[in-house]
């Protein structure tokens, strides 16, 4: 049975959980201020001392960067001197939270550990648990505490790994390491079908093969290290790291000591150039073979030229810091035995730390004939990893490394014995989250193409740079065993689907779209709000209650009230005096909301004042705003015929325009005549529809000329659950119908253009869009259509957005207005515009809308932009382009 008073967060690593926290315990404090939840004691949890660390830094941060709450953080024991203290004078501008270590509480009374029973507060706490779920016995007790110290309550579930179904099903937000990284906020996951099963213990492997591993691991180090050494990318990035986690430290042939051993071999240059040159080989073809990345699509291609050039004494200088080999020295720290540094006596300054519980057995055997210096900077290498002078190249360790820590600097990540099975499920998923943060510049963490989509990065560095990031934004990981690590990091992708393994698809784009200009509009942030403009946006508000608030503020009087009764600023009173002075300029009553709170209402009316709207800037070409065709995601066991299918129709031609071809080729001499006919029955086999039918749904695979990409993949059922970023919403399907058999009867609409094209848009992945105000949400949105075209005729250019709705579908007219003010001039309310002209490189561009349906007889406003046909919707253009 679901518990209907927890709520789950699935967060990758690094997105930001403890930000969100902090973020909902002002939320927390705002709800309770209106009355809109019951008032509770607020309890946060945590596995780690660290995670609390984390907690403090931030609620710190919070609170010297806002202004209306301040949040005091205090230790669960002392819960019964907080409560008999009583409110504080400032209990109106401060929330109390509890925290604790999740693993200290427990049914009994020791030194730290607690007895829940003690704070059990009626059950009435709002709980929130940052990685407090555990899957053994006693973590599962602890479960059970947590529901029964929130029975009256909620508890706030975060976590990157979530594993159990239960948890999984009832998730409500959902930004796993998958949606994480295929968002752009990550690095891209490459996994290496080198394996190091050469430390396996059950397999006779020999002392070359395991040096040849651990080569494989530096050579590709030294090669992103190198990229990341490029002039074109300085003061960007990181600087590249090798991560090797093990599962022994400190057993005799420990998994640890047999990789530092070759790791010491490499660096006094033991390596016989038939194994460097094998090792080389193989991680090349491997690499020039288009290494798969997981969740954020397409493959890794390597520079061949610069890895080619790699020697021996580039990974020396690389990786090593030295110019030549040496023999391996240990640096101790005095204060701290966790940590022990590795440099070549030929180097100036470490290259490797090793961090495991206690190196003191390391020193006394592992070490024994190698020198080691004692009482050197008592500064920790382990705190200094993300300074710009760290020198810090390669970390060993075991499970010290797997939470904790933050860094953008993994680029190769080697798991020795680690992964074997899947009970190492969690540490894997966390040590691999720690890996993938990314940062381009100290102000960005995105993908460079994703933040140059989201116009966030310059457009002459993006040119300059963009060719040279993808080992960067790469990990690459290697491991004991391939296929275990793959299925635990794919077990993410399946989360809440229909079971079976996710595959990805890749669409390809139109060899028709070759030298066409496709033109998108981009936004910039608008110099002024809402408010502020010459005809605002109106506030949707009942006419009962902006005479409630006007009442409201003449009898409070003193702006200095106003000011600290509402946390406000002196100009979002004195903006509320202008609204209120002239309420039919900034109010729309007619189909007014009621708010039944002044609280509520004033902190939405605030939030309106505050409104920055984005302003029309430029046409650009289209690059990768239209992305989603590379991400078509299949949960089946088996994709094999679906594939096919997809290849076959992908191939279809025109047959006139594929005959036509052929016999240019027959009489220019490049077949023959008897290659030609069997060419052209080849292509006569090729259909341009395909069906493909599994667990009880139909996908229909359409080869459609004018599209971007092809095939279109269509469903007629909207419950679809094992393909995402298709075309299966009734209204798309019916237009892309129509649109088919209006082409077959010959498409005279489209006859008088040079050429068009057109491409579907998937909301979720594309960023092609129009901006809008939506006064029922109070706030600025993206008006995403279905469908966009592009034709021309001479050096007029059209850019047409298509939505296919019902004509039922709320807010169309809100999305309507937002185009006219970008788009058109003289619009008026329901009255339509004339196109605004737009120049792009000598074309006259134009863009329109129209909003597709059934019947659009039957629509009552913006009666122009409703059509019922392919036809009717191209021949608008004409007619308006006729108009002017």
């Amino acid at each position: 049975r679901l518990n209907p008073t927890h709520l789950l967060f699935h967060m990758a690593t690094g997105s930001g959980k403890t930000v969100v926290i902090v973020k909902m315990l002002e939320l927390l404090w705002q709800l309770i201020r209106r009355n809109e939840i019951p008032a509770r004691d607020i309890l946060v949890l945590a596995h780690r001392d660290d995670l609390l660390a984390q907690l403090r830094l931030h609620v710190n941060e919070f609170n010297r960067a806002f202004r209306g709450l301040h949040i005091r953080l205090r230790e669960l024991r002392d819960y019964p001197d907080v409560k008999r203290a009583g409110p504080s004078l400032f209990k109106d501008n401060e929330l109390t939270v509890f925290y604790y270590r999740s693993d200290n509480l427990s049914d009994e009374q020791k030194e730290k550990i607690i007895n829940f029973r003690n704070y059990h507060n009626d059950g009435r706490w709002y709980i929130l648990l940052d990685e407090a779920h555990k899957g053994d016995k006693e973590d599962s007790k602890r479960q059970h505490i947590y529901s029964i110290m929130a029975r009256r309550g909620f508890v706030f579930n975060f976590s990157a790994t979530f594993t159990d179904p239960r948890d999984i099903i009832t998730t409500a937000y959902d930004f796993n390491l998958s949606r994480f990284i295929s968002a752009g906020y990550g690095k891209n996951i490459g996994i290496l079908t080198q394996q190091n099963r050469a430390f396996r213990d059950d397999e006779d492997y020999t002392g070359l093969e395991k040096q040849k591993i651990v080569l494989q691991t530096l050579l590709l180090l030294a090669y992103v290290r190198r990229v990341a050494a490029r002039p074109q990318l300085a003061g960007l990035y990181h600087q590249p790291l090798l991560l090797a986690l093990v599962n022994s430290v400190n057993t005799k042939d420990s998994d640890l000591k047999l990789f530092f051993r070759q790791l010491a071999r490499i660096g006094n240059g033991d390596v016989p150039a038939p194994l460097w040159a094998e090792a080389k080989a193989e991680l090349r073809q491997e690499l020039t073979g288009q290494v798969e990345l997981m969740f954020g699509g397409g493959k890794f291609t390597p520079d061949e030229a610069l890895f080619d050039s790699l020697t021996l004494r580039d990974v020396l200088s690389a990786v090593y810091h030295a110019t030549g080999p040496g023999e391996m020295e240990a640096l101790v720290r005095p204060a701290n035995r966790q940590e022990l540094a590795l440099k070549l006596k030929s180097a100036e300054q470490p290259f490797a730390l090793i961090k495991i519980g206690d190196i003191s057995g390391w020193l006394k055997d592992e070490l024994d004939g190698y020198e080691a210096i004692d009482g050197f900077a008592d500064d920790s290498y382990f705190e200094n990893l993300n300074k710009d002078n760290s020198g810090i190249n390669i970390l060993m360790g075991s499970r010290s490394f797997y939470e904790g820590w933050d860094s953008n600097r993994p680029n190769v990540i080697t798991f020795v014995n680690i992964g074997t099975g899947t009970d190492a499920r969690k540490f894997i998923l966390q040590a691999v989250g720690r890996g993938v943060r990314v940062q381009p510049t100290p102000a960005h963490r995105r993908r460079l193409q994703a933040l140059y989509n989201a116009k966030e990065f310059d457009k002459t560095l993006y040119r300059q740079i963009k060719d040279h990031v993808s080992p960067l934004e790469t990990v690459f990981i290697f491991g004991t065993n391939r296929t275990a690590l793959q299925t635990v990091i794919g077990q993410l992708k399946q989360a809440g689907g229909p079971g079976g393994p996710e595959h990805l698809l890749t669409l390809t784009v139109n060899q028709d779209v070759a030298g066409r200009l496709l033109l998108i509009p981009v936004y910039r942030q608008g110099g002024q709000p809402l408010i502020e403009q010459r005809a605002p946006k109106k506030f949707e508000l009942a006419k009962s209650e902006v005479r409630l608030l006007q009442d409201y503020v003449e009898y409070l009087g003193s702006d200095r009230l106003l000011l600290a009764r509402h946390n406000a600023s002196p100009r979002q009173i004195g903006l509320l005096r202008r609204v209120l002075a002239k309420p039919d300029t900034y109010f729309n009553t007619a189909n007014g909301r009621l708010y039944g709170s002044l609280d509520i209402l004033l902190s939405r009316l605030f939030g309106y004042f505050n409104l920055i709207p984005q302003e029309f800037d430029q046409l650009k070409p289209l690059e990768d705003e239209i992305n989603h065709f590379k991400h078509i995601k299949v949960q089946l066991e088996d994709i094999t015929e679906l594939q096919t299918k997809i290849d076959r129709v992908s191939k279809y031609r025109d047959p006139a325009i594929a005959l036509a071809e052929l016999q240019a080729r027959v009489e220019a001499g490049e077949i023959s005549m008897g290659e030609g006919l069997k060419l052209a029955a080849d292509a006569g086999k090729i259909a341009n529809v395909e069906q493909f039918a599994r667990a009880g749904f139909t996908l229909e695979i359409h080869h459609v000329a004018n599209h971007y990409y092809v095939p279109l993949i269509l469903s007629d059922s909207e419950k679809i659950d094992y393909i995402k970023h298709i075309i299966r919403h009734q209204s798309e399907v019916k237009f892309i119908r129509d649109l088919e058999a209006y082409l077959a009867e010959g498409g005279d609409a489209f006859k008088p253009f040079d050429w068009w094209l057109f491409s579907k848009l998937d909301e979720s992945l594309d960023a092609v869009y129009i901006p809008y105000y939506d006064p029922n949400e109070n706030r600025m949105r993206k008006f995403n259509p279905d469908f966009i075209f592009w034709l021309q005729k001479g050096n007029n250019y059209y850019i047409l957005f298509v939505d296919p709705k019902g004509t039922t579908v709320a807010n169309y007219g809100h999305k309507i207005r937002g185009f006219q003010e970008l788009f058109e001039t003289g619009a008026i309310g329901d009255t339509p515009g004339k196109p605004r002209p737009l120049d792009y490189d000598g074309l006259v561009v134009r863009v329109y809308c129209a909003l597709h349906t059934a019947d659009a007889s039957i629509v009552a406003s913006h009666r122009r932009y409703w059509l019922d046909s392919p036809a009717e919707m191209v021949q608008r253009i004409i007619e308006i382009n006729a108009s002017k």
